[in-house]
């Protein structure tokens, strides 16, 4: 290109995204920007923080200059469109029309498009804003860019949002001038391809946690059952049985005695697809071939799952400091004083007072490396380990949070489940339950680790098949090849 744009974006002082220093420019090189919203202000305070000479094109100039940095030049939209060879619009989609008196002066210019639709916008209109806007300046270069970073992340900085800047155009000249400007403002491009990809860019910022649909749906049908379950065993069997009201234990205790069952299942939710997937490679005696749909998508939703699970066990543990503020608890506790004194009984059991410590050590030291597996999912602490380390931590480690929690549940249960005062309404008690699948995959893990198992499976992981000849299958169609698992 040439024009400003043939001159470095970064001066010797200012740092790019990788943390090099960029050749020394002989002057700022101008950028404009159309709009004086709140997007457009930070937008101009972030390029003149990187080193460009930012004017900006306003309706009402005087109005708002005192919104922009004091370094950057506001001014009439016919005045700010004609030295600057990249144009940023940063207006709403039916004020585009608005700027085609502008065409003349922005043939030749790259626009950038900031834009993001509504969601019934989205849904109405068949071409994204972007394309809109490329048919109603054909002579110009239209980007689609920085649509997925907010205000304040421009103004913050990358470090505290989100690094990635998608683009897309139809111009590769176009689209590589402003994945340079990107980096000079210290985000990350990531080519979308052409502009046909703008309609999948504008989606972005419409989406609300996409990979969390299914795991919250999940998590919250557990809660309700064992909610359920927990309602009928403390709260509906004594009205029943004895006619005593129980019904104070819902907002607390009751919902305390069902989030570790929550979150003691969802943990072995997360290393059960893993024992799934390898008896099925076991099986099949190849690694190259895809898993079932289902598996597939419980593989890509691990992640979740286990912060779900430690959601819910950092509940409990606030729940159960909790429990002595309760005025029912005190009461309770007055009560069998009073019951102590009058039949001037010995209430020190030896037994209970072990149970009770190694069950609530357990418990610490369960919810402490779930912590652990918590903190090292997040993507600012997972860059920071090789595979080797993360793969232990997720892998090992989660894996003696489950035991952990498995040994807590016992030492919880301890002789209950042999107790028959403990069958209300001929049903188990609660922590019965929640181990059925937890120590299936205790078992199953503790199997794979027999040389039986464990070698046939690393051979298989390594590439050896059954048939003695490495075949590699791969779906035709695109949809499929998106989904293989690289597990």
């Amino acid at each position: 290109m040439s024009g400003e744009m043939d001159k470095p974006l970064i001066s010797r002082r200012l740092v790019d995204s990788d943390g090099s220093l960029a050749e020394a420019p002989s002057e700022a090189p101008k950028v404009g920007i159309l709009g004086s919203g709140d997007f457009a202000r930070s937008l101009a305070t972030r390029l003149v923080s990187s080193g460009f000479s930012v004017v900006v094109g306003s309706r009402n100039p005087k109005r708002t200059a005192g919104l922009f940095p004091s370094s950057a030049q506001v001014t009439l939209r016919e005045e700010a469109v004609r030295s600057p060879e990249v144009i940023f619009l940063a207006v709403f989609r039916e004020h585009y029309s608005s700027l085609c008196g502008l065409s003349d002066q922005l043939a030749g210019k790259i626009l950038v498009d900031v834009s993001n639709p509504t969601e019934q916008e989205h849904l109405r209109h068949r071409e994204s804003n972007a394309e809109y806007l490329a048919s109603l300046f054909p002579t110009c270069m239209v980007v689609k860019a920085f649509n997925v970073i907010s205000a304040w992340t421009l103004q913050a900085g990358p470090r505290d949002g989100n690094r990635q800047v998608p683009i897309c155009s139809d111009q590769p000249e176009a689209k590589r001038a402003i994945s340079e400007m990107v980096h000079a403002m210290g985000f990350m491009p990531v080519d979308m391809g052409s502009l046909a990809s703008a309609r999948e860019v504008e989606a972005m910022p419409l989406r609300l946690l996409p990979g969390w649909k299914v795991p919250a749906l999940l998590a919250l049908g557990l809660f309700v059952c064992f909610y359920a379950y927990n309602f009928i065993l403390d709260v509906l069997h004594p009205y029943v049985q004895e006619g005593k009201n129980k019904f104070y234990k819902l907002p607390v205790s009751v919902v305390n005695t069902t989030l570790p069952c929550v979150a003691y299942v969802l943990l072995s939710l997360v290393y059960l697809p893993g024992v799934l997937a390898a008896a099925l490679q076991l099986r099949r005696g190849t690694k190259y071939r895809r898993f079932p749909d289902w598996l597939d998508h419980w593989l890509q939703h691990r992640k979740q799952i286990g912060l779900l699970s430690f959601f819910c066990a950092a509940l409990h543990a606030i729940y159960s400091f909790c429990l002595p503020l309760l005025r029912s608890h005190r009461y309770e506790l007055v009560n069998l004083a009073v019951k102590q004194v009058a039949n001037k009984s010995h209430l020190w059991v030896e037994e209970e007072v072990w149970r009770m410590e190694i069950y609530v050590s357990l418990g610490v030291l369960a919810l402490g490396t779930l912590s652990l597996l918590a903190v090292t999912s997040l993507p600012s602490i997972a860059n920071s380990l090789n595979w080797r380390e993360f793969s232990f931590v997720q892998s090992t480690l989660g894996f003696v949070a489950l035991v952990l929690s498995t040994l807590h549940t016992l030492t919880y249960g301890w002789t209950r489940a042999f107790e028959e005062s403990r069958y209300k309404f001929y049903l188990p008690p609660t922590f019965t339950l929640t181990l059925l699948v937890p120590c299936v995959v205790i078992l199953a893990k503790g199997l794979f680790l027999l040389p039986c198992f464990s070698r046939r499976l690393a051979k298989i992981r390594r590439g050896w098949e059954k048939d003695g000849a490495v075949k590699f299958a791969l779906p035709t169609d695109h949809i499929l090849v998106e989904k293989t698992s690289h597990v």
